[in-house]
């Protein structure tokens, strides 16, 4: 694999701003979800005992919530504070470059798992499961930039830490797709989940509709394609070969961007595609910013081996699209204009496909991380300079063991997909990550196990009244309820009070505890929970009165289909009614008290009083001054202001006489300064045997000849005058490097742009 400082800086910067659009996305959330007045107060989840000191309290359950007494301030006005430090804090790494450092990353880290731990149901999604693991990643991939400067430095040891994110990404996508077929569900069995998938998601957006009009065939045959990304195509993840990693690269990035188009699942999906980036080296990214190329190596080597290698890609791309054709049975139907499909191996066969491979793919991590490794050890071999090689070699063991110790311990779940292949581990494998289970560094993953409203989708309507005679029905913002409401698109927003009402509608309520603090809340009329359904109130049916009466029913909803003559229909659902959810309550309605007190519901300890200090005055102003406001407005508006700002920055830096400078959007350059070689953050010379300084040294010496030539200079005296140039040049850089503490600031060559 080639050199990886765009592909790491590229992903730092996403993920500063997934970590800002996750952190705005629950601010907006939190009065209504974990406030006093709330449905789950985050007070609650903490008590509070002057039995046990601070950090038995962190290790029962690692929140920064405990230091709330201690700073004079109440849980839920620590919760909003948390979430607006770590907004601020994401939004300055992504405008800032210095600050996408290991050191930030770890307390946004720190605190996404602060709030996690009293999110409860609310948070215990599999995507903030994967936002924390890959938070973690984030504090070993990124740069100790705040305390030893250069965040651009290229290190020794970087792909060992970035290969991380791909074994993060390969255990994604391989599970997702593995735990759809050993649930045993006749819709993935037989190919048509997708019929059903469409409008049975939580909040399908409007290409959702248009998606579930296609014909059988091709949802049937866009499923074999989901399978081929998801279970086979990650294992080239790991492939020597570098066409076979971008076009697995391509591939992941095709399905999510389709999932994204279709369905509303917050930032998971961009995550996703954050981690793809780690199947990404320097040269294709450099190809993406159209910056020339440079081949080094002999000629006829490098085509014989390009010639090797298009050889093997094609027999693997050749393999896999065969085992697709022979494992799902495909034919063309000429007559029909269309292409069959069925699933052509049981399920014994699969399991036993499963057992075949996943040691195999142990091993192939294994094999994978050693090589990356050995390579960094040999770079480090390379560093001059007995103190300096000295300190990439220390750097190299911290972060090798720290590399192979999140690789290890990530066994323990990865093997949750095959029973057999569990009991083979080690037993203290299993010990250590009980031990870090709890600070959900790694995790297990597989989403949409079994396909659920095949017979239509399930969803709960809640009615509210004054006299029980008039009943008016009350809509969310994002989730369906109004058969003519348009489907909204709100990623990377997720209204987690609305994904809690499509799991509500599949089961009784008694299985939804919070459904029931719901119904209370709405009979006292509280705000922040009103403003969960409406962040304008006025679209609230009940926002001059609390209703007196409210119940719920359970409908089937089903997707409109186009009229005969082709046109649109005005509606996009058709429902019909179910049964009773929730019964008739009212406020001292006996049942209702019965259900809070048998969940624990109503909590008797009375809220601490509020503080008049700066801090939780300074927390209620921001909230008032964003109470109204949509959240996917707030969060689309950061996302665009400071990508644009980035590009803002990037065209200023442009150099006015040289032409424009190619950078990546955010302004992502891929130099390297003579002071990190020096230093041993260089990476070593490449296959043809030059390095990337030596490099720029001779195209820099080929500008100055070309001046003198434009000045009037004979020809016959060319070669003679590049050797002088090129002596001289190279002379006055050896003396710099010699001199110079900081080659930036003196004019270094191996910060000027490259041609």
């Amino acid at each position: 694999m080639g050199y990886i400082a765009l592909p790491r800086r590229l992903f730092l910067w996403s993920m500063a701003l997934i970590y800002m659009s996750a952190f705005v996305s629950l601010y907006m959330q939190i009065p209504g979800l974990y406030g006093n007045d709330g449905l789950l107060p985050a007070r609650k989840q903490l008590r509070y005992s002057g039995d046990k000191s601070l950090w038995e309290q962190f290790q029962a359950s690692p929140t920064l919530l405990w230091l709330s007494p201690k700073l004079g301030l109440s849980t839920h006005t620590s919760v909003e504070l948390l979430c607006l430090v770590g907004a601020a804090l994401s939004l300055a790494a992504t405008l800032v470059e210095p600050l996408r450092d290991s050191l930030v990353f770890f307390f946004l880290w720190l605190i996404y798992l602060s709030l996690y731990q009293v999110g409860q149901v609310f948070l215990y999604f599999q995507w903030d499961n994967l936002l924390l693991e890959t938070g973690f990643l984030c504090v070993l991939v990124a740069p100790l930039s705040l305390l030893r400067g250069s965040p651009r430095a290229v290190r020794e040891h970087d792909r060992v830490t970035f290969w991380l994110l791909r074994w993060l990404l390969f255990r994604l996508m391989f599970a997702s797709g593995v735990v759809k077929l050993t649930s045993r569900c006749p819709t993935w069995w037989g190919l048509t989940a997708l019929t059903y998938h469409y409008e049975t998601q939580c909040i399908p957006t409007s290409l959702a509709w248009f998606a579930h009009q296609l014909p059988v065939w091709w949802q049937k045959l866009s499923l074999v394609g989901t399978f081929f990304i998801e279970i086979p195509v990650p294992i080239l993840f790991f492939s020597p070969l570098r066409r076979l990693r971008l076009g697995a690269f391509y591939l992941q990035v095709l399905l999510q961007v389709l999932i994204i188009l279709s369905g509303n699942y917050n930032f998971f999906n961009l995550l996703t595609l954050a981690l793809c980036l780690s199947l990404l080296d320097d040269q294709h990214v450099n190809f993406w910013l159209r910056k020339p190329q440079t081949t080094n190596g002999s000629q006829p080597k490098s085509k014989l081996w390009s010639w090797l290698c298009y050889l093997v890609e094609l027999a693997v791309w050749s393999c896999l699209i065969f085992g697709a054709i022979v494992c799902f049975d495909l034919q063309l139907d000429w007559a029909k204009k269309s292409v069959s499909s069925r699933t052509a191996f049981t399920f014994h066969h699969f399991n036993q496909f499963l057992k075949t491979v996943t040691i195999p793919c142990i091993w192939l991590g294994v094999l994978s991380l050693t090589w990356e490794m050995v390579s960094a050890m040999f770079r480090c071999a390379c560093v001059q300079g007995f103190f300096k090689r000295f300190w990439s070699t220390l750097q190299w063991t911290v972060f090798c063991v720290a590399a192979a110790a999140m690789f290890t311990i990530s066994l323990v779940p990865f093997t949750y997909l095959e029973y057999d292949s569990g009991g083979k581990l080690w037993p203290g494998v299993r010990r250590a990550y009980q031990v870090v289970d709890r600070f959900q560094l790694v995790n297990s993953y597989g989403l949409f196990r079994r396909m659920t409203g095949v017979g239509g989708r399930p969803e709960v309507v809640i009615e509210g009244s004054n006299d029980q005679v008039t009943w008016t029905e009350i809509d969310f913002m994002y989730k369906p309820g109004n058969m003519s409401t348009a489907l909204p698109l709100v990623t990377p927003h997720q209204p987690r009070l609305d994904w809690q009402m499509w799991f509500a509608a599949l089961g009784p309520h008694t299985q939804a505890p919070w459904f029931t603090s719901l119904m209370y809340r709405l009979l006292q009329g509280k705000s922040d929970v009103e403003e969960l359904l409406q962040s304008d109130v006025s679209q609230y049916p009940f926002h001059a009165q609390p209703p007196a009466y409210l119940r719920a029913h359970r409908y089937k909803y089903w997707f409109t289909e186009p009229k005969e003559d082709g046109s649109y229909p005005e509606r996009w659902w058709r429902r019909v009614y179910v049964e009773e959810f929730y019964p008739t309550v009212h406020l001292g309605d006996p049942f209702l008290e019965n259900m809070l007190h048998q969940h624990g519901l109503k909590d008797k300890s009375a809220p601490r009083r509020a503080s008049n200090a700066t801090v939780p005055r300074a927390v209620q102003w921001l909230r008032s001054q964003v109470r109204g406001h949509s959240a996917p407005v707030i969060i689309w508006s950061l996302l665009a202001c400071s990508t644009a700002l980035c590009l803002l920055r990037v065209l200023r830096h442009t150099d006015p006489h040289a032409g424009p400078r190619k950078e990546s959007p955010a302004g992502f350059e891929s130099k390297v300064t003579d002071k990190d070689v020096t230093s041993g953050a260089a990476t070593p010379p490449d296959e043809g045997g030059k390095s990337e300084e030596v490099e720029e040294e001779e195209e820099e010496e080929d500008e100055v000849v070309e001046e003198e030539v434009d000045k009037g200079k004979p020809e016959e005296s060319e070669d003679e005058d590049k050797n002088d140039t090129g002596d001289e040049e190279l002379a006055e850089e050896e003396e710099e490097d010699e001199c110079e503490d900081d080659p930036r600031e003196k004019g270094d060559p191996g910060m000027r742009k490259r041609k």
